[in-house]
């Protein structure tokens, strides 16, 4: 069920073709003088525009027939027809659990009924799963039908209503450079492109444009969902600089891989371009180039099981004053990822994704932690492909606790990999297209300007979060989360949720008499004193609002 959001605030305008809000942005600036402190707060008064109207969104995948690729196109599909399936465990319905904009909530505040949840989706005019049209590349010639039999992720019964419609869905003719990618995959290559490599990447360029015209769309992104390269080397004159790679992929360097390709491709077209693999696609160059076209960028790798469990509890641990000092993760899998991450380039780029996680957690405490100092931090993937999508994973944190003590927290979780995958790629293009609709004035400048091209707002997503040069690298859980709810408030001029809830830790109650409503009529609006610090229901209709509006709950 969808709920309608509408600010009552002189800071807040709704025209026909924009929501513009009045924000003030706070923060502090601090200086440290040896073992002097001097904070001093700011604020920043800004106007914030978003486009209301919704554009019809296309996302080309890379890795179309893959696990990732399969299974978004077909659970799509499913929510869209609202399928139902039988299983051994009952029936199930089509849903999008796990996607942070489709299945979670935001607190707006307290209303009579207490606080007041509404659908992250809800929040601002976004693009919904079910009216995205997809698209794309495989090195496999496979229609969809069959890639998602061979890929094994969803029920049979729900496989067999399905059919019919992924069938008639083929990727196009991808690029495939063998030595970016683990060799056991050359079994899979009957969809390649030929020619040089500055041809195959124009080839990439027509099917974009051509995908735009021929499904009508009002804009394109591209999704890398494909293997895990390894890293590319970057070396000066090659792909340092956005004039050194277009010159590079002209000359046909060895030192380009096909993601960057990829990223070139789109980045020319307009397209923003987001990377769910670890290697290293952003090579500068192709920064550079996207901030040279203002087109957004963003990754890498899926932040989607034991990584962002990763990232919840080593958060807990250095928040709560523990010292976690050997971190061991090991998984095993059974899927085309695990095959291609069996060679050792491969499971290089994963390892160094995976690792880097907990960096700025460990660096948030200086009393847990010594300059440089580290918990030991060992990652292992194992290929079984018995076990096929269904991952094991398992984890030991051991820490330092009080007076030498150590505590030792093991997991083990089984998830269904590209079950996890998929809201995430659905989640990522859908703030990655919500953000193309934001613009931002700081006070004293004359234009508008929008997100940085390094589209850092996605780090939540993703393992190794992209973050513009200078920025800090943010991992922990739920300072991601809450800087896309906050960001998504100040878009509708609220300020961030701070859970202080003041009014409710003191004797007694400060707020001052509150408004009240008769049957949502602004014009009948009353002051209406509390009573024992509680909400009175009046008659016929009437409420007392905590919050000083004339919105019915």
């Amino acid at each position: 069920m969808s709920v309608n959001v509408h600010i009552n605030s002189p800071n807040v305008k709704y025209t026909d073709s924009h929501i513009e809000a009045q924000y003030s942005y706070q923060t502090t600036s601090v200086h440290r003088d040896g073992n002097k402190v001097t904070v001093t707060p700011r604020t920043t008064e800004m106007t914030i525009r978003t486009e209301r109207r919704v554009p019809r969104l296309g996302v080309m995948l890379v890795g179309w027939g893959g696990n990732n690729g399969t299974t978004v196109t077909a659970a799509v599909l499913a929510n869209k027809m609202g399928l139902t399936w039988k299983t051994k465990n009952g029936v199930k319905k089509a849903n999008y659990f796990g996607s942070l904009l489709q299945s979670s909530t935001v607190c707006l505040g307290s209303g009579l009924e207490g606080e007041v949840n509404v659908p992250f989706r809800d929040l601002l005019p976004m693009v919904h799963p079910n009216d995205i049209v997809f698209d794309g590349w495989d090195i496999s010639s496979l229609d969809l039908g069959s890639a998602m039999e061979r890929a094994q992720v969803l029920d049979w019964s729900l496989q067999e209503q399905l059919r019919p419609y992924m069938s008639s869905l083929k990727p196009r003719p991808s690029i495939y450079i063998p030595e970016f990618i683990a060799a056991n995959q050359e079994s899979r290559a009957d969809n390649v492109l030929t020619g040089t490599m500055a041809e195959q990447m124009e080839r990439i360029r027509a099917d974009i444009r051509d995908f735009r015209q021929a499904s009508g769309v009002d804009k394109v992104i591209v999704l890398w969902t494909a293997n895990t390269e390894r890293f590319c080397d970057i070396i000066p004159g090659v792909n340092d600089s956005a004039k050194n790679l277009l010159a590079a992929i002209q000359a046909g360097a060895a030192e380009v891989s096909p993601s960057t390709l990829f990223a070139v491709a789109s980045i020319l077209e307009g397209c923003a371009y987001i990377n769910g693999s670890p290697q290293n696609t952003f090579v500068p160059g192709a920064i550079e180039l996207a901030m040279q076209r203002g087109v957004f960028i963003g990754g890498d790798d899926f932040k989607s099981g034991q990584t962002k469990i990763k990232s919840v509890l080593v958060d807990f641990l250095v928040s709560a004053g523990i010292k976690p000092t050997s971190i061991v993760s090991y998984n095993h899998l059974g899927n085309n990822d695990g095959k291609n991450l069996s060679a050792p380039q491969q499971f290089r780029s994963k390892e160094i994704s995976k690792s880097n996680v907990v960096d700025d957690m460990v660096q948030s405490n200086p009393i847990l932690y010594e300059p440089g100092e580290k918990p030991d931090h060992c990652v292992v993937i194992k290929y079984v492909p018995y076990v096929g999508d269904s991952k094991r994973a398992m984890d030991e944190y051991t820490s330092e606790i009080m007076m030498g003590g150590i505590n030792t927290i093991a997991l083990h979780n089984t998830c269904e990999d590209s079950l996890l995958a998929t809201p995430i790629i659905l989640d990522l293009v859908m703030l990655t297209e919500l953000c193309q609709r934001v613009t931002v004035k700081p006070q004293g400048e004359e234009s508008f300007q929008s997100f940085h091209s390094v589209l850092s707002l996605l780090s939540f997503l993703c393992k190794a979060p992209l973050v513009p040069s200078g920025t800090p690298v943010v991992n922990a859980f739920f300072r991601q989360r809450s800087s896309i709810e906050n960001i998504m408030r100040a878009c509708l001029g609220l300020p961030p949720q701070n859970h202080m809830l003041l009014e409710h830790k003191l004797q007694r109650n400060f707020l001052p008499p509150h408004e009240t409503c008769v049957n949502n009529d602004v014009a009948s609006l009353k002051k209406v004193p509390l009573v024992n610090g509680n909400h009175i229901p009046l008659t016929n209709g009437v409420y007392a609002h905590m919050d000083h509006t004339a919105c019915a709950l």
